[in-house]
């Protein structure tokens, strides 16, 4: 009885062989879906790729049907230093990425790859801000008075003369206006620079305010917004006209604005918190959008929707659905 058996048992570990090494159609993996909405996400952009984000270790993403599905763009080096803003020329295709440690990053495809043009590991301060000037310069700003211009699209970056009293004040952003001439950088200490050739020379604007101050925009007529800690927000009629303060219900700091088709501003800050402005910037009321994360920066559709950035990851917008209060007449102190 021992050899029938036997021949059984052989049999049938050859057949398990032969199925085991059989051909067979493996099954497809499920689709991996990048946690946009759980990641630190810093800055958002448009370029003519589509939507272009960045953020925590080294994050940088890219959309091409407006927020449904992110991609991680190509990144010539992996630093995981965190992405600060990302700004593109007129041409959508021409960018630059910046971050901590000094990290400079630039595109030529819109955001889908990146090549790294600079990065100081033991000696980089974090860059906070980048802008194209209209002669195709691109200038950088960060910690620590830390100011760099490049002619060459990002190859080499030298120092930018800024005046003196601007050595170890943070630097936030640098904005401009519509057509280019006029721009104004930001920082804290209540510190604002102005430009009026471009970015070619900086002066100091009398002071105004002593705190923070995160970002800036430029307003129709010639008129700029600069805002930042506790709900400070200041406006001008002008470069040269006088700051006033905004009336703003809340004490709690913005970082990132927006404009919508038909001329609101939009700010948006901590807590989850959405500043609205219906008369160019004078009084704003509040809303709030899901969850109490610190919002970061917005881009928004002529249809008034678009995409928030926090540091709680990536959401949708509706500057429609998003509740609101009603203004208050006064400045909050």
């Amino acid at each position: 009885m021992r050899t029938p058996v036997g021949l059984v048992v052989a049999a049938l570990m050859t057949l398990g062989a032969v199925q085991a090494f059989a051909p067979r159609e493996t099954p497809p993996l499920a689709a991996t879906r990048l946690a946009v909405d759980r990641m630190q996400i810093n800055t958002l952009s448009t370029s003519k790729a589509g939507l272009v984000a960045g953020g925590e270790l080294g994050t940088l993403l890219y959309s091409t049907d407006q927020g449904q599905h992110w991609e991680r763009a190509l990144v010539s080096a992996q630093r995981q230093a965190l992405i600060n803003q990302i700004s593109f020329a007129p041409d959508g295709l021409q960018g630059m990425a910046v971050g901590h440690e000094g990290w400079i990053l630039r595109t030529s495809d819109g955001g889908l790859s990146w090549t790294e043009v600079a990065f100081d590991e033991k000696n980089g301060e974090p860059l906070m801000g980048i802008a194209r000037m209209p002669s195709g310069a691109w200038i950088t700003v960060g910690a620590f008075g830390r100011a760099l211009r490049s002619d060459d699209q990002g190859a080499r970056w030298e120092p930018l003369a800024l005046p003196e009293s601007v050595a170890d004040k943070h630097l936030n952003r640098i904005v401009g206006s519509a057509g280019g001439q006029h721009w104004l950088l930001v920082g804290e200490q209540g510190l604002v620079l102005r430009s009026t050739d471009g970015g070619a020379h900086w002066a100091v604007v009398e002071p105004f305010y002593n705190g923070s101050l995160y970002n800036a925009m430029a307003l129709p007529g010639g008129g700029w917004l600069a805002y930042g800690m506790r709900g400070h927000v200041f406006r001008s009629d002008g470069l040269e006209a006088p700051w006033t303060r905004s009336a703003m219900p809340a004490q709690v700091s913005f970082f990132g604005h927006a404009t919508t088709a038909d001329g609101q501003i939009v700010l948006v800050g901590q807590g989850s918190l959405v500043a609205t402005s219906k008369d160019g910037g004078r009084n704003f009321s509040l809303g709030r959008v899901q969850g109490r994360a610190n919002l970061t920066d917005l881009v928004l559709a002529p249809n008034g929707t678009g995409w928030l950035a926090s540091d709680a990851g990536l959401q949708a917008f509706s500057a429609a659905a998003t509740a609101s209060t009603p203004s208050s007449h006064g400045a909050a102190q």
